[in-house]
């Protein structure tokens, strides 16, 4: 199996480029099946996820067109049948085919999703807005069929505001009869450039980025041409990373208005950065003093960012606490962090772990144990004294466009074997 292999220790400085969302793009290429013609999507990056969701289209007969950055899809020709389990286990976004099969042909056959074991993250919320339009939904061992006669808008009220079911919900309603409101939407900029595309194919959808998004059904989205936002969880992972090792190390092609919640904890422990447009510029590091994390959903702390900052804050003077509010199992890289000399424990309820530092990590054998677990494993192997050698890769290159080129060019020793 391949390995990433890191000599830490190596000052960064140049610029990285970053790429377009992960968690944009995964709901983007399924919501592209609603459209009645072809659509182009750009900055598109090239990670195993899209691979992945290419094999899907594909399956449905969907024409799919790749080059650098960039996919064209054709769904004309689709033919609505079962999403197997083979494919759809290889990544928590094949849901997102649920809302855009039920939205264009009122059926959806396909089992449960797979993705990162970072808890159970049910989609009863998705299946519940489903149901609000008309749905009927037969589940057994895993394998859903969902279908209507005739899908009708309805108010809808998320119980929480969760990403994935404001997307689906979206994407199914999107053709429905009438007007769909939901309530308690979640706000993460990756909804507003998804609602963003199907508006640019004709959709009628108002409020996205608020906790209210009123969409109104149209019958049909002509093509268009959109582009993918860039990936703020990819920019916050080499902003931390800047913070323990950059030189005048720009990270470039970012919305820091984004990230506002992590600027703001970077900043209280003591990173001085230069925030530009669609840049920020870390001069060198310093001393930096512990803080408190709690995760929220947007514009609150990202989950998504949370493991990478554990590493962060094992380089911090005085003890830290970062609580976990969204995943109930996002502290099993602390494990693999120990054996590298993490001074960490997490609480008996995996909710809440604490965090004593300034320690000297050393380079071991360690495996990634999810996708941002992998990262914050990646960032300790880059600060570490000596190499480490990171199993399960394919976890990161899950959702880093590019990751090994893009830290070999600002000065890292990395590579895969």
């Amino acid at each position: 199996m391949p390995k990433i292999k890191i000599e830490g220790g190596h000052k960064l400085s140049g610029t990285i480029t970053i790429s377009g969302a992960k968690n944009s793009v995964v709901a983007l290429i399924p919501a592209a099946i609603l459209c009645d013609e072809t659509v182009t999507i750009s900055n598109v990056p090239d990670i195993t996820d899209v691979d992945d969701l290419e094999k899907i289209l594909i399956h449905l007969n969907a024409k799919i067109e790749r080059e650098t950055g960039k996919v064209v899809i054709n769904s004309s020709d689709i033919i609505n049948k079962e999403i197997t389990e083979d494919l759809s286990k290889k990544l928590r976004a094949s849901y997102y085919f649920m809302g855009a099969l039920l939205g264009k042909f009122n059926k959806v056959d396909m089992y449960f999703p797979g993705g990162c074991a970072i808890g159970a993250r049910p989609i009863n919320l998705h299946l519940k807005g489903f149901e609000l339009l008309g749905a009927k939904i037969t589940e057994e061992d895993n394998h859903f069929i969902i279908e209507a006669d005739k899908l009708k808008g309805n108010n809808i009220y998320l119980d929480f505001p969760s990403v994935g079911a404001t997307i689906n919900i979206m994407l199914a309603a999107v053709k429905a009869k009438g007007k769909t409101i939901i309530d308690n939407a979640a706000q993460e900029p990756e909804i507003v450039n998804i609602a963003t595309f199907l508006n640019n194919m004709g959709a009628k959808i108002k409020g996205a980025g608020t906790s209210t998004i009123t969409i109104t059904g149209v019958k049909y989205l002509h093509s268009c041409f959109h582009e993918v936002i860039p990936d703020r969880i990819e920019a916050g992972t080499y902003l931390i990373i800047g913070s323990l090792l950059g030189h005048n190390l720009k990270i470039d092609n970012m919305i820091p208005n984004h990230l506002e919640a992590l600027i703001a904890k970077l900043t209280e422990a003591g990173v001085d950065m230069e925030i530009g447009l669609d840049n920020i510029v870390i001069k060198e590091p310093k001393e930096y003093t512990a803080t408190d994390i709690k995760t929220l959903v947007y514009p609150g702390f990202p989950t998504d960012l949370q493991q990478v900052m554990v590493t962060f804050l094992t380089q911090c003077n005085g003890k830290s606490s970062v609580e976990e509010t969204i995943y109930e199992n996002r502290f099993q890289n602390i494990k693999e962090l120990r054996k590298m000399g993490a001074k960490a424990k997490v609480r008996k309820d995996n909710r809440k772990a604490s965090i004593k530092g300034k320690v000297d990590l050393v380079g071991t054998d360690v495996s990634a144990t999810d996708l941002r677990g992998g990262a914050s494993l990646l960032v300790a192997a880059l600060i570490a004294s000596g190499v480490t050698n990171i199993d399960n890769i394919s976890y990161i290159l899950r959702g880093y466009d590019k990751i090994v080129e893009k830290l070999t060019n600002v000065g890292a020793k990395i590579e895969i074997i």
